[in-house]
């Protein structure tokens, strides 16, 4: 890749060993990226990675509960984040659930991918569109679907 990427990592607590073993797997393809991460995910991510001899361009926010997810989602909002991994447990409840969702809103309304397990975080990463001059993703468009535009 020729692009260098600022990704997002965020995970939860039940999901750090997931984190983790991806970081590891990726962790030549991130060497070249930006990541930002909340506070213990972020800690976790630069050992793990650090282990392995990388050392990436690292930026460690809050952790989650303590406002690090609504630091991501200003970062998306003001299009500094090309790329996010939020590896969410979804077998427990968390007390931050309204910056959880927030984080995903603002991913979905801005156009930034999110992935939300490791398979697509793969598929993301892998993906030739990054160094494709010429694709220009299409904005989302909310808009009542007309049928008859579309000739059915």
């Amino acid at each position: 890749m020729r692009r260098k990427l600022t990704i997002a990592l965020v995970a939860h607590d039940h999901r750090k060993a997931d984190m983790v073993e991806w970081v590891i797997f990726n962790s030549d393809f991130l060497a070249e990226q930006h990541l930002v991460c909340t506070g213990t995910t972020g800690s976790l991510v630069r050992d793990a990675l650090n282990s392995k001899g990388v050392n990436p361009d690292f930026t460690i926010m809050n952790s989650g509960p303590m406002g690090g997810d609504a630091e991501i989602a200003a970062m998306v909002v003001r299009k500094e984040i090309d790329l996010a991994v939020f590896l969410i447990d979804d077998l427990n409840a968390q007390p931050h659930e309204a910056d959880i969702m927030m984080l995903l809103r603002q991913c979905r309304v801005h156009n930034i991918p999110i992935a939300c397990n490791r398979y697509s975080a793969d598929l993301m990463i892998t993906s030739s569109l990054w160094d494709d001059d010429t694709y220009v993703p299409s904005p989302p468009r909310y808009v009542e679907f007309d049928r008859k535009k579309y000739g059915f």
